[in-house]
């Protein structure tokens, strides 16, 4: 018999990255800033935060991210001079980002990893459970990957990671996940993890990818956790250890994602995003997935 959960309503979002891999766009501009299609990336995961039922969203930021702030806040000059053209489709987005959700923030001053970054959330999230949201992973709407994992962190308690199954040759990309088979055919048991391993060492392909709901018992293991890989604070090695430990905060379970994802992380993948979802917008779609069929015909 299952038992029931504090129901959870805070998200955090680390936003702290400096965005390399996408410089110069981001040398001003922040990564999670970058458009797709038309909303900035951030926009999508504060989004399906509160398609989920967490409004109350707190982003771990960093030098050179006051766009994200201003982005979430309201902007009377815009908004009056499209009330005055009489251009309601416009103000409505305008209005949309700052009516979305109860929006904090928090600075990462020294960047020492997600582990880290999570830490920072300590003061503001206390002994809840809560979710953590990577923004370089989008999530289709169409697929409540968030919702499902909250259901069952209320039905199970301790923390739960999202996993999807890679080839194995990627899996050294990830940090990967040790599991077992439960009742539920799209939940697991994690008996342990490990940081982007060789594919040779890895326990098997299922991959985590960046949405967690964590039991607040994080924060004492990763106030102890060493730097690991990259010399950074793993959020792996801390969930490590409480899926070696279930005394501490519960067991570590996984729901299996096999739902649409837009990785946004690379330069590559981002351009994938942007198309898969222009190539799914009504209002963009016909005539884009036209022009694409034709490009494609005529220069491939």
């Amino acid at each position: 018999m299952t038992q029931s959960h504090p129901r959870i309503s805070k998200a955090v979002i680390p936003a702290a990255g400096l965005g390399t891999r996408f410089l110069p766009a981001t040398k001003a501009t922040p990564k999670e800033m970058l458009p797709v299609v038309d909303k900035p990336a951030i926009q999508y995961v504060v989004e399906e935060a509160v398609a989920a039922g967490l409004d109350d969203v707190l982003m771990v930021t960093g030098r050179n991210k006051r766009p994200l702030e201003d982005h979430f806040d309201r902007n009377y000059e815009l908004e009056s001079a499209l009330e005055k053209k009489g251009d309601e489709k416009r103000l409505s987005k305008v209005q949309e980002s700052s009516d979305l959700a109860m929006i904090h923030y928090v600075r990462q001053g020294d960047p020492r990893g997600l582990g880290h970054a999570v830490l920072c959330a300590a003061p503001h999230v206390g002994s809840e459970p809560f979710a953590v949201l990577l923004g370089d992973d989008l999530i289709d709407p169409r697929d409540p990957l968030l919702q499902r994992m909250v259901e069952v962190q209320e039905q199970r308690g301790g923390s739960v990671v999202a996993l999807m199954e890679v080839a194995p040759e990627q899996i050294h990309l990830y940090g990967c996940a040790a599991v077992e088979t439960t009742e539920d055919s799209d939940v697991v048991k994690v008996s342990g993890l490990v940081e982007k391993p060789d594919p040779a060492d890895a326990p098997s392909n299922y991959a985590i990818i960046g949405r967690y709901v964590l039991d607040p018992h994080i924060f004492g293991i990763l106030r102890k956790t060493e730097p690991g890989r990259g010399g950074e604070i793993q959020l792996t090695d801390a969930l490590q250890q409480l899926a070696a430990d279930e005394t501490i905060g519960g067991p570590v379970h996984g729901v299996v994602f096999k739902g649409r994802r837009y990785d946004t992380g690379d330069r590559g993948d981002y351009l994938r995003a942007i198309v898969r979802l222009a190539c799914e917008r009504e209002d963009l779609g016909p005539e884009f997935r036209t022009w694409l069929r034709r490009y494609v015909a005529e220069e491939m």
